[in-house]
């Protein structure tokens, strides 16, 4: 199996920069007899990323390379590359990166991603402030994008001139969701408290450390990637960084006079310090500035599922690499990392609502206050006594046959839970229901 020689590792550089040179593996050598790699097109941190082609098809793909050697045991960068993964599988939208697949050797982690060669954003409008006409197309984009991702329960979080792309037609592209955060990362405040994003682009509420939404965050970055785009100049800067979070944090900036009344009103909803009266994407859609020439863009239909509307998650391949034993995430990184959650998964030959009745029973059968809460229609939380732990068991459609029942630790010792688990609900789970002759 070939592999990519001289690859550093980065989780975070960009797709593509500029147009390939020839390839440089014929295809019998091709990366995993499948990808004609050729020139080196970025490099990050973390990764190196390439030009290759698909020998079946033709088609031009970026492939980012990350060497797991340089993770250096970071398990924060280890989650980024995770979620990433689980995130962009998922997500088709006319303007956003797609991920076509993941592939792994022993030493490095690949990305098959769509191939956007018109480079960054940010090399282009550093050339120059853009006119408002080209300025608001690309804003109008990306709030299409935005808009998709935040329908589906996803918010970026580091979105930056740097994380949006341009392709052979000039339309914008979002990528890079390392730092992006899912619906269930919400605590119970109804918020999100991870700091990340980049220092000039990050929005008070995340400075203040009281929790924020992560829809209205992401609005208060486009907010600053208008302003780029528009000024040629970032609003909150600063060469001494604690003096530019306080501009940031009080909300002082000014708009060039250049720009039309229209413009400069608008940035007053967007970069507006109160999330409570931030304008949202609903209302920029109504405003006079944004909706000009503006129309609906139709995403294709895969998609995230909102956790509320989610009654039983059917796996795509994707989902069954990260819950299988043998092909799971966590085996892209050769095991060095521990999960952040003592975690346990299986499979039965079972249908989900069984499944969900057996524990029942036996947590009935139980004394010693064992405590059910049921989270969603194959989904629950069990509790023992004293809040000694905390578990949830989800169970997932693999196949019409087959289900992933995966137990996670919330809170408390997994030890007061192990014993129960493994000698009396997973061997019920796993019983084969018995046929008549």
């Amino acid at each position: 199996m070939s592999e990519i020689h001289g690859a550093s590792s980065s989780a975070r550089a960009p797709p593509v920069a500029t147009a390939p040179s020839t390839m440089a593996l014929s295809p019998e050598n091709a990366l995993f007899n499948k990808y004609e790699v050729g020139k080196l097109l970025g490099c990050g941190a973390f990764a190196k990323v390439y030009h290759a082609r698909d020998v079946a098809t033709g088609r031009s793909v970026a492939i980012k390379v990350i060497n797991k050697s340089r993770l250096n045991n970071n398990a924060a960068l280890v989650n980024n590359i995770k979620r990433e993964i689980s995130i962009m599988s998922r997500l088709r939208h006319p303007h956003i990166v797609k991920l076509y697949e993941v592939l792994a050797t022993k030493r490095k982690i690949f990305f098959v991603l769509e191939f956007v060669k018109g480079g960054e954003l940010f090399a282009k409008v550093a050339k120059g402030r853009f006119s408002e006409d080209l300025a608001r197309r690309y804003f109008q984009q990306l709030i299409s994008a935005v808009s998709y991702c935040h329908s589906r329960g996803v918010y970026h979080r580091d979105l930056k001139p740097e994380n949006l792309l341009l392709d052979e037609n000039g339309d914008l592209k979002v990528s890079d969701f390392g730092l992006s955060a899912l619906g269930d990362h919400v605590r119970s405040d109804g918020l999100l408290h991870t700091l990340c994003g980049t220092p000039a682009y990050v929005a008070p509420e995340i400075l203040a450390k009281r929790g924020y939404d992560g829809a209205k965050v992401d609005v208060w970055s486009c907010g600053i990637v208008l302003f780029v785009l528009t000024a040629g100049y970032l609003p909150f800067n600063d060469p001494n960084l604690m003096n530019m979070y306080k501009k940031i944090y009080k909300g002082e900036f000014r708009c060039p006079k250049w720009m039309s009344p229209d413009l400069k009103r608008f940035f007053s909803r967007l970069l507006d310090t109160n999330p409570e009266s931030r304008i949202s994407i609903d209302e920029m859609k109504l405003d006079p500035w944004f909706r000009k020439g503006y129309s609906e863009v139709k995403s294709e239909s895969v998609g995230l599922v909102k956790e509320e509307e989610r009654k039983l998650q059917d796996l795509n391949a994707f989902d069954i690499i990260s819950f299988s034993r043998g092909l799971d995430l966590t085996g892209l990184f050769d095991g060095k990392f521990e999960a952040s959650e003592d975690v346990d998964r299986l499979t039965a030959e079972e249908q989900p609502e069984t499944v969900m009745e057996k524990v029942e029973e036996v947590v009935k059968a139980e004394s010693g206050g064992l405590q059910l809460r049921k989270t969603k229609e194959y989904g629950m939380e069990l509790e023992g006594q004293n809040g000694d732990f905390v578990v949830s068991l989800d169970v997932y459609r693999l196949t019409d046959r087959l289900v992933v029942v995966e137990v996670k630790r919330k809170a408390g010792d997994a030890t007061a839970f192990a014993g129960l688990w493994k000698d009396k609900i997973r061997p019920v789970i796993q019983r084969r229901p018995e046929t008549s002759n």
